[in-house]
């Protein structure tokens, strides 16, 4: 018999999850012999890129050749470091997967290494001359990459320099890694377990969130409290592993020349550092509304203060969600029948047929995710929970990107098949939207229709508000270290501290140690990578109205924009589907819709 219950389930060891849970990653390779021997071409793949050295600008033909041959290199390199970082993410308690994610990692660091000469080499071509050659015919699946490396000549440094920075990408990982370890391994073991209905259940970097949802308040009290302590005793060794990321992102600006760290992580998708200054603007003047969202939580929950771990329940006490992953399946389905039948068809099969790795394991990363790859399916990382609704909409959020994923390396070379993270939180959220308005739509009862629209207006919060103010935070550390001022572990919880009070409000009461949120986000570890998700949130709501209520142009420009992958750079494929991010008006708009969704709750609630 089926049990209703992931929490009270205890967690199983990678080895006592069923197949039929698990990714089939045989797409990639069939066996590990297999992979093994994919590993050792790699040397000999870059032997022969290195034949191409001080010949680059030779002729076209030699040119074409070399690029050849570095594209059969970089497909061998991604292909072999996806299946070894997939089975590593799958456990990372796996010494054998964690050596073979080792020996992949070291492989593609030699390799950049060794071919460093070539980006170097490119830029002393001829700029027309290159451009020349790239309109040939037989260059197609390498013009977007040459026009790009052109792009970039701006920071592109010597060859020695560039072999420099190569030889030190294995090292630059460590902070990264050891959070990596350090939360979801050592940590996770030992946060406890929290009583709920008479029963201790474990806690753990996953079932905290599901306790957060517990209308027990007392439940959600000792889980908070009990997961922060845990974090502030290793609060030191955390500040450090975030100081020498920043510190890290600081470095590698500085040595390529680019003003600020935000600056060479827009550089390459040519998004303006305005975009980014934009965003927080935007989102400061419309705070006023997320606080009146929180003073609404406090007087439905009937609380005097409002404390940090009341954020996260379900406004109507109520609705009881229990779905199924086959039911979440079908709930995608319909729900993204506006994309047609291809799209569905082929999101849902692979769903229930090998893309999806469903549920907790003991050592599987936390959270969820989607990874494409050119040869293979583009796999789901999952923690699904059948008594957490917004499991189905992480299902959805993922699904997007591996759609996107799929059109992607259907519709492009593989030199620019790759879209960017820009893009992949608009194919992500587009699909959360769609399912919202499908669940509203066919909602039995005022309560679920309540229900719905509250959870709406916390999954915007999160990916609006929430990751603005993520990227506020990221922002202001970058500047600290940039201004000459150290990173110390006071410093980053005044800081976070001083955000959490001002997107918050005056409603919010928090704890001494709630300011430790900022040292347990993964995301942080890969710089100005969390704002996306909002301009991505502002830019899908837009796109989900025109292609909801539009006709098939509409629809067909938002696929053309799933098929664009890395052929353009991200402003544009958005403005190919119809949203211009470069102005503030998307964001506003979304910016208006958590405002609607707010008015809609206090009309159905208070009334109630």
């Amino acid at each position: 018999m089926e049990n209703k219950n992931n929490v009270t389930k205890k967690i199983p060891a990678r080895k006592d999850v069923p197949q039929s849970d698990k990714w089939n990653l045989s797409s990639i390779f069939k066996s590990i012999s297999e992979w093994e021997e994919s590993l050792k071409e790699i040397p000999q793949l870059t032997a022969k890129v290195l034949e191409f050295k001080g010949k680059l600008g030779t002729s076209a033909e030699t040119l074409l050749a070399a690029l050849k041959a570095v594209e059969a290199l970089l497909l061998k390199c991604e292909t072999v470091y996806h299946y070894a970082a997939l089975e590593h993410e799958a456990d990372e308690d796996d010494t054998a997967a964690s050596e073979r994610n080792g020996k992949a990692i070291m492989a593609y660091t030699k390799m950049d290494a060794e071919t460093s000469f070539f980006g170097p080499e490119l830029k002393t071509i001829d700029q027309n001359q290159l451009l020349e050659w790239s309109r040939r015919p037989d260059f197609a699946d390498y013009r977007i990459y040459i026009e790009k490396t052109i792009y970039m000549q701006k920071f592109q440094l010597s060859e020695a320099e560039e072999r420099i920075l190569s030889l030190q990408a294995e090292s630059a990982q460590t902070a990264d890694q050891t959070f990596s370890v350090l939360t979801n391994v050592d940590m996770n073991k030992t946060f406890g377990t929290v009583t709920e209905d008479g029963v201790e259940k474990q806690l753990t970097e996953t079932t905290w969130s599901v306790f957060m949802h517990s209308q027990d308040r007392k439940v959600r009290e000792e889980a908070y409290k009990k997961f922060y302590a845990k974090y502030e005793e290793h609060q030191n060794t955390l500040a450090a592993l975030y100081a020498g990321s920043v510190n890290q992102d600081i470095f590698l600006a500085r040595a390529r020349g680019y003003n600020s760290a935000l600056e060479k992580s827009l550089y390459s998708n040519k998004v303006p550092v305005s975009v980014y200054h934009n965003l927080i603007d935007c989102i400061h003047k419309n705070l006023g509304t997320l606080h009146e969202y929180y003073k609404l939580r406090r007087q439905v929950l009937g609380v005097d203060e409002l404390r940090h771990y009341d954020v996260y329940v379900p406004l109507v006490k109520s609705v009881k969600a229990h779905t199924t992953y086959d039911e979440a399946v079908e709930i995608c389905r319909n729900a993204l029948a506006p994309l047609g039948k291809e799209y569905t068809d082929r999101l849902c099969d692979g769903l229930k047929n090998g893309w999806a790795d469903r549920y907790e394991n003991i050592g599987k990363r936390s959270g969820a995710f989607s990874s494409g790859n050119y040869i293979g399916d583009p796999f789901i990382l999952l923690n699904y929970n059948e008594d957490n609704i917004r499991d189905v909409f992480t299902m959805a959020h993922e699904g997007g990107h591996s759609m996107h994923s799929w059109y992607s390396v259907h519709n492009n070379p593989f030199m620019c098949y790759d879209y960017t993270i820009f893009e992949a939180e608009v194919a992500s959220t587009f699909n959360e939207e769609l399912v919202f308005e499908y669940l509203l739509k066919n909602a039995e009862s005022n309560e679920m229709k309540t229900y719905l629209l509250s959870m709406r207006a916390d999954d915007i919060l999160a990916t609006l508000h929430r990751q603005t103010m993520f990227a506020e935070f990221e922002l202001k550390c970058h500047e600290f270290v940039e201004n000459g001022t150290p990173l110390t572990t006071e410093l980053l919880r005044k800081t976070y501290r001083e955000l959490l009070e001002l997107y918050f409000g005056d409603e919010m009461h928090f704890e001494s140690n709630s300011d430790m949120e900022g040292l347990r986000i993964p995301h942080f570890y890969s710089a100005f990578y969390v704002y996306k998700y909002a301009t991505g949130i502002s830019a899908s709501l837009a796109l989900a109205k025109k292609v909801t209520n539009g006709g098939e142009k509409d629809r067909e420009d938002y696929f053309k924009f799933l098929k664009s992958g890395g052929s353009r750079y991200p402003i544009e494929s958005l403005r190919v589907a119809g949203v211009d991010m470069e102005k503030t008006e998307p964001v506003q708009a979304a910016c208006d819709e958590f405002a609607s969704i707010v008015n809609q709750l206090k009309t159905l609630l208070l009334k109630k």
